[in-house]
């Protein structure tokens, strides 16, 4: 079973790329784009306005004279510095597209808007609600874009997509303040090479629902296997963003869709203060790969923290996990995350490629509660695939309760050198608390400081072939938890404020699991001095460390 996994996952990127790249004509027509920062301080060159009351004899230049359509304002070539500004409150079916020989300047972008109070409303037909193509320089705020009938089968809502071959990547596209839904994918910004894509995008504020495949994507080429360098993208930042009901694909067993935000061939970019929720409820049954909340591929550089994922579902036997790293990801960081209630692993680690691309990857101070509700062997944690290297798992917190079936905290599968398990708090309601498909040496997987509890009462590993009935006897026959020839790691009780084993509803019970006893405060190994780590100033809760570190992502209630 787990090779007919790896299988199917493994045509995750290049099926998902295809799906995307078949669709890349459309940019000419009109689909997504990124966004959001302040109104640069100049004056524009000409502001036009639309209006449902309008005409489109008129010349545009105010709210008096507004044109009516958006046909007669997309036959405007819009300059540097120009607005257009759609009356708030007004629907205005049709599209925007802004070309290669337009807009174009980072210090004087075109924005298109509203005006008057309230969002204006693009209702696209089967078509794309507004698409830029070969150029950048421009800001979409303040709208609410909707599409109709055939949009939701194969068009995007805002649609950025560059096949430039002059070898220079576009600056500035800003998203802000706008509402997409009715579209196959929300948002999406492509590049058909991994030198031309977009740099300093910014779309924040916003909310993507009810769409189709995806919330939001970034994307380029496919990544070779021997040559996994190059990205399309740079400076990529998402914030305040909710990905919400994008239901998937029931027909679509050809790749993964039902997704909230993905991340693909991006050097340098964020995922923040974001949220994924209720995605992938009609993700096809058959699909060899499934959906994930929030993830990333053939990316350098990121970062995802303060972010929400939950409530995630999966058709088929993979995915469905609220936050993931996949193949071709380095030197990124997923930390302050929240993930409960999905039906995968809260958190995963994945590579399909038999590279080293995969390397130097962390989590930190993550909290997962009640995830695997439909695949609960997975794990609250879940590493798989092929080769990694340097991946870092600490100081998180785990929490497993039974569902349709027990399940660990920590599901281990992948091959990899130097993977690290840190001061981890892994709690369920049942055994086993780990699931490692063969009995790894310590150069490749090692656990030090982990804090291992059942509420059963009945702690286990399973390592390889072997069961070990409790952290002593596990120490004793594989040299885990040993640090300087010391004996490391814990049984006990974290002295949760919910409870042994809280369930996680909404982003607030977080705090049911702050420690509310000393049993493991400031016991966690010292990472800087022992490793030369750095831990971060604080802990999920935004609680200052000490010069003692926590067990688990949260450090112990003072109050």
């Amino acid at each position: 079973m787990l090779i007919g996994m790896r299988n199917r996952s493994a045509r995750r990127l290049g099926r998902c790329r295809r799906c995307v790249l078949a669709a890349a004509p459309m940019a000419l027509t009109g689909v997504l784009l990124a966004g959001c920062v302040g109104t640069p301080h100049y004056t524009p060159a000409r502001t036009y306005y639309v209006s449902p009351d309008g005409d489109d004899d008129n010349d545009g230049r105010s709210p008096g004279q507004a044109w009516r359509s958006l046909a007669r304002a997309d036959a405007r070539a819009l300059e540097p510095g120009d607005r257009l500004l759609l009356r708030g409150g007004g629907s205005f079916p049709g599209f925007l597209k802004l070309d290669e020989d337009e807009a174009g300047s980072a210090d004087k972008p075109v924005i298109v808007g509203s005006y008057g109070g309230g969002r204006a409303t693009i209702v696209a037909d089967n078509t794309t609600g507004i698409s830029v193509h070969n150029t950048a320089g421009v800001e979409i705020r303040d709208l609410a874009i909707v599409g109709r009938n055939g949009a939701y089968a194969g068009h995007g809502g805002v649609h950025v997509y560059s096949d430039r071959t002059d070898g220079g990547r576009l600056r500035h596209v800003a998203v802000a303040d706008v509402e997409v839904s009715g579209f196959h994918i929300g948002i999406q910004i492509g590049s058909a090479s991994r030198s031309t894509g977009f740099h300093e995008v910014r779309i924040t504020d916003s909310v993507l629902r009810n769409n189709k495949d995806i919330g939001l994507l970034t994307y380029g080429p496919a990544t070779l296997e021997d040559a996994p360098t190059g990205y399309a993208h740079e400076d990529v930042v998402v914030s305040g963003v909710e990905a919400h009901h994008n239901a998937g694909d029931p027909h679509a067993d050809d790749r993964h869709t039902g997704n909230g935000i993905v991340f693909g061939s991006v050097r340098g970019g964020r995922i923040q203060d974001s949220s994924a929720h209720d995605n992938g409820s009609r993700a096809s049954t058959e699909a060899g790969e499934g959906p994930i909340g929030i993830w990333s591929y053939d990316s350098t550089g990121l970062l995802m923290e303060h972010n929400r994922s939950y409530r995630n579902h999966t058709g088929s036997r993979v995915d469905g996990a609220g936050f993931g790293l996949d193949s071709n990801v380095s030197h990124s960081t997923v930390q302050y995350n929240l993930a409960f209630g999905n039906d995968g692993p809260g958190f995963h680690a994945y590579t399909s490629k038999k590279n080293d691309a995969h390397n130097g990857n962390v989590f930190r101070f993550n909290i997962s509660s009640n995830d695997g509700r439909k695949w609960p062997e997975k794990g609250a944690i879940h590493v798989h695939g092929n080769v990694m290297h340097g991946l870092q798992v600490y100081n998180n917190t785990a929490v497993m309760t039974d569902s349709v079936r027990p399940g660990p905290a920590v599901r281990l599968t992948a091959e990899g050198q130097g993977m690290t398990f840190r001061n981890n708090i892994l709690v369920t309601d049942g055994p086993p608390l780990i699931v490692a498909d063969k009995a790894f040496r310590t150069g490749q997987a090692l656990w030090q400081g982990n804090d291992y509890y059942s509420t059963a009462g009945r702690e286990n590993v399973q390592w390889g072939g072997e069961t070990y009935s409790g952290l002593a006897e596990w120490r004793s026959a594989t040299g885990q938890e040993m640090t300087g020839g010391r004996k490391t790691g814990f049984e006990k009780d974290p002295c949760f404020r919910g409870g042994q084993a809280p369930v996680v509803n909404k982003a607030s019970d977080a705090a049911l699991l702050v420690p509310v006893c000393d049993a493991l405060a400031d016991k966690g190994i010292d990472l800087r001095s022992l490793f030369g780590i750095d831990p971060g100033r604080q802990d999920y809760f935004g609680e200052a460390l000490g010069r003692g570190l926590p067990v688990g992502a949260a450090l112990m209630a003072t109050d």
